[in-house]
């Protein structure tokens, strides 16, 4: 069981998690939390122990050099702490890898942590591979199971079926522990989605902070997104057949009946972005 002898006494704290593996094409979720880390200071408090949930011949030890002197290091689940002054509450971030088994313990042993330093709100944060294209917004789903999160922050119900990964468990785990749970995620150009995009984690980040009613510092987001589109760009100018078919993709974003296309979901964002930029006091999430 994670140990609470190292965790501070946390001021209303919520929980925003994502994991390495099937949940994160092009590394997208897994940076927005180590972006998540540096803007404010992330302190770890705690790490699962690898060897309950971790193939080591998946997910190998790593040796290192520490003031001179060679150690392994582990790879596993650690757990951070931040505080926000622009949200005023902690911030647990959750930074880890998909689990290679145990998946029900391992649950179970973030979910009590969670339920123990008092959090109320868990974010989960993923990254899919999708038919858009690398030239236009980059789309962030926003979803929940809890009735009265999808009428606060207006939010659609998650319609999928099919496998889900360990951000799936989790948030659901989450909703049956009775805190509040949101789904995040977002939708990377297939054709570009087996390196990292910074243009996608800035989709999460800013979509984040709508969610949770403070500015987020961007750092480096924007030129790192830049980047990557131009890269993007000299990809397709050379193959004739790419640039066609990110054309069609264009094309079908450009003329789809987007429900952020139409001026009531206009006006919502607009007053957000208000209430984020003029809000003394915590966010919604209380």
């Amino acid at each position: 069981m994670i140990e609470l002898e190292d965790v501070p006494e946390l001021n209303n704290p919520v929980v925003i998690a994502a994991f390495e593996g099937w949940n994160d094409a092009g590394e997208a979720a897994t940076a927005a939390i180590d972006h998540l880390v540096d803007v404010w200071g992330a302190e770890a408090v705690a790490a699962l122990d690898p060897e309950d949930y971790y193939d080591f011949q998946v997910n190998r030890p790593r040796v290192v050099l520490d003031e001179g002197r060679r150690r392994i290091h582990w790879r596993t689940t650690r757990i951070l702490v931040a505080s926000s002054e622009s949200l005023q509450r902690d911030v647990i971030l959750v930074q880890g890898i998909e689990p290679s088994f145990r998946w029900r313990a391992f649950t179970i042993e973030l979910m009590e942590f969670a339920q123990q330093v008092g959090a109320s709100t868990v974010f989960t944060l993923g990254a899919l591979m999708a038919d858009v294209a690398h030239t236009r917004p980059i789309p962030v789903t926003a979803t929940s199971d809890d009735e009265d999160v999808l009428h606060r922050f207006d939010l659609e119900p998650s319609r999928y079926e099919g496998p889900t990964g360990i951000v799936g468990v989790l948030a659901d785990a989450a909703t049956q522990s009775g805190m509040q749970s949101i789904s995040l995620w977002a939708a990377v150009p297939h054709y570009a989605g087996h390196s990292p995009s910074p243009k996608a984690t800035l989709a999460l980040v800013s979509r984040l902070e709508e969610l949770l009613d403070a500015p987020i510092p961007h750092g480096d987001l924007a030129d790192g997104a830049k980047a990557w589109e131009r890269g993007i760009n000299e990809l397709a100018e050379t193959d004739e057949e790419v640039a066609e078919y990110v054309q069609s993709l264009e094309e079908a974003q450009d003329t789809a009946d987007l429900p952020e296309a139409s001026g009531d979901a206009i006006a919502r964002e607009f007053e957000r972005y208000l209430r984020r930029r003029g809000q003394d006091g915590p966010g919604p999430l209380g």
